[in-house]
């Protein structure tokens, strides 16, 4: 498993340069994709491939584990990390935003994943890993389009797993609660995010990036014949 590359999205910060930075501790080649390739680059990993990719660009995406796989061999794990937390209430929340979600959530994942997969259902083995949301099982005040493409990510997931399963493929879905990354800074109604602010002291504090990616490396780690489904994690004062 050591030697066999391993793709991250959203990986120039949060949950993604966890994930990287553990996933490279454990020896494996890399192929990070972010649209801030200097981010990337200041991680300074060994065997390590960073591209500049918008996971919406199809063509962009496929290229790069083109490069990947002619430099390190056939990719064995992607984690679909990207993604963008827009909060908003759907009568008055801009409609790009809700655009750029499903563009980003939903469209960014099932590029990735089609990127990857034909090699991984010919060779009889890989790993999908999903990272959804607790907002994918629940709702939230405020997070409609975002709960709307986060429920998409968890059919998406268990539905490919039912497809892939018997070609020996494993598709994962982490779904966390409240996470201390970057994602609410891109939401444009401040009110929502200072409510979002206050929600998240009531619970005692988010979760770590590390704790969430050390359930990535976790899942992935399985024997082969084994895939964690689905992994819920939350901090433990977080009721929702």
């Amino acid at each position: 498993m050591a030697e066999s590359v391993i793709v991250i999205t959203g990986a120039s910060s949060g949950i993604g340069a966890a994930t990287a930075r553990l996933m490279s501790g454990l020896g494996h080649p890399l192929l990070l994709l972010a649209r801030r390739v200097d981010r990337l680059e200041q991680l300074d990993l060994p065997d390590t491939m960073c591209r500049r990719v918008d996971v919406t660009d199809r063509a962009a995406v496929e290229q790069a584990v083109h490069e990947a796989e002619e430099r390190y061999g056939p990719v064995e794990a992607l984690v679909n990390n990207a993604g963008a937390m827009l909060l908003g209430r759907i009568v008055d929340q801009p409609v790009d935003e809700w655009d750029r979600m499903i563009d980003l959530n939903i469209k960014g994942v099932l590029y990735c994943t089609r990127a990857v997969l034909p090699g991984m259902v010919a060779r009889g083995s890989g790993t999908v890993i999903n990272v959804s949301s607790v907002a994918g099982r629940k709702t939230f005040p405020n997070h409609t389009a975002y709960v709307a493409t986060k429920f998409a990510v968890h059919a998406l997931s268990e539905n490919l797993r039912e497809e892939v399963s018997v070609k020996g493929v494993r598709v994962v879905t982490i779904a966390p609660g409240a996470v201390e990354t970057e994602l609410l800074s891109h939401t444009s109604d401040e009110q929502i995010k200072r409510d979002y602010e206050a929600w998240k002291t009531s619970a005692g504090g988010a979760l770590a990036p590390e704790v969430v990616a050390e359930a990535i490396v976790y899942a992935y780690r399985q024997p082969p014949n084994v895939t964690v489904r689905e992994i819920v994690i939350a901090a433990t004062g977080q009721e929702a």
